[in-house]
């Protein structure tokens, strides 16, 4: 069971419900999970029977969970699943799920309004192990969400062999089949450079002309890239945030990967990966849990002024975390922004062990301690 499931089997009983997430993130066991021991029935787009039986709407009057799997790639998509609804929903409940962010399919005027509630899945975290997973190692859970990623197929399997096998068969299906489907890319091959030089950079603000310079790529078609990995969740950007603060960069995103294990850099960049992912993960959590507006962006001015990471709730900062290997020693910049922005909370997060200490009201506390909190807390005391 993961997190999300007791959470979809209340929301099926109000409306339709749409999944996403990256590739192999546990979608489909989710849902095939969800209707072991219910009534219902679980059909995939790209199986041509399935195919078939999903345009004749072909489900028995018994199966009350009705799941269907990449039906995004079908063209007429949004009507057919707005009339299957509107028409079945006294008798059925549907679920949809898919790989890439559905909101780049809800353009024009049918947008199935008010028809359904959207939860994000995302890879595992320290938080999920420890209170779904029962794994109590927080050291080991760690360690090897960092050396072999946290989508379950490899983290369970165990074996760092394994996770690169797989790791690279996940990433030609993502090239050659999702991105294909979504965009007409005629050098992939390029495509996949891009994105590469994305790994080498995570922690960094991203200049993305200096990358299509070195790749001999227009400026724009960087930036349409950018927006093609995004959708496709292979990476997503955390921007500056720049209101109320002078000199501010108000531009150059760092971009983080879903996947810890592929970051190129060293260890604190593949750290601090591990630490967005986890607030990015939590932040989606609480919006589709609670219905705020949640922001994750980064601090950093032309002084030298920086703080990794700055979340805004309903367009307010509202707590500064800045991420550490070992160095516990509290940083000046959270004096500095403090004062501008007039956020109270701040965190200090440390990899190593540390033992949880609040000066100045900043907490300094290791990642096994802090980031193995409920996904449900807040992340900053309200």
């Amino acid at each position: 069971m993961r997190y999300l499931t007791p959470r979809l089997q209340e929301d099926l009983g109000k409306k339709m419900v749409f999944l996403t997430g990256p590739r192999q993130s546990g979608k489909t066991t989710l849902v095939q999970d969800l209707l072991k021991g219910l009534p219902g029935v679980y059909l995939n787009w790209d199986d041509p029977d399935h195919r078939k039986r999903i345009l004749n709407r072909d489900w028995a009057q018994e199966e009350l969970i009705v799941a269907l799997d990449e039906i995004h790639k079908y063209s007429r998509w949004k009507n057919f699943l707005k009339g299957t609804y509107d028409t079945q929903k006294s008798s059925h409940q549907f679920i949809v799920t898919g790989s890439a962010k559905f909101d780049i399919y809800k353009k024009g005027q049918d947008s199935m309004l008010g028809r359904f509630f959207t939860w994000r899945v995302h890879p595992l975290c320290l938080a999920e192990l420890r209170h779904t997973f029962k794994k109590t190692n927080d050291d080991e859970n760690l360690q090897n969400l960092l050396k072999l990623g946290g989508f379950p197929e490899p983290f369970f399997e165990g074996r760092e062999v394994f996770a690169k096998r797989w790791r690279n068969e996940k990433l030609n299906l993502v090239f050659r089949q999702d991105i294909q489907e979504l965009e007409s890319i005629k050098d992939i091959s390029l495509l996949e450079l891009f994105y590469q030089a994305l790994t080498e950079r995570v922690s960094q603000p991203v200049v993305l002309s200096n990358i299509a310079r070195d790749l001999e790529i227009a400026p724009k078609t960087a930036k349409n890239w950018l927006n093609v990995l995004e959708n496709t969740y292979s990476v997503f950007s955390v921007r500056p945030y720049g209101k109320k603060i002078a000199k501010a960069i108000t531009k150059t995103p760092k971009v983080y990967l879903f996947d810890n294990a592929e970051v190129q850099g060293d260890e604190g960049a593949r750290f601090e990966n591990l630490v967005a992912t986890h607030l990015l993960k939590r932040i989606h959590f609480l919006e589709d849990l609670q219905g705020d507006r949640y922001e994750l962006n980064y601090l950093r001015d032309k002084d030298g002024h920086e703080i990794d990471f700055v979340i805004l709730k309903n367009s307010k900062p509202v707590c500064m975390i800045e991420v550490k290997l070992s160095d516990a020693v509290r940083s000046k910049s959270f004096h500095f922004y403090r004062e501008r922005l007039k956020i109270e909370k701040c965190i200090q997060v440390v990899r190593a062990p540390v033992k949880p200490s609040t000066k100045d009201g900043i907490l300094v506390i290791s990642a096994k301690d802090w980031l193995t909190r409920p996904l449900e807390e807040p992340i900053f005391d309200e």
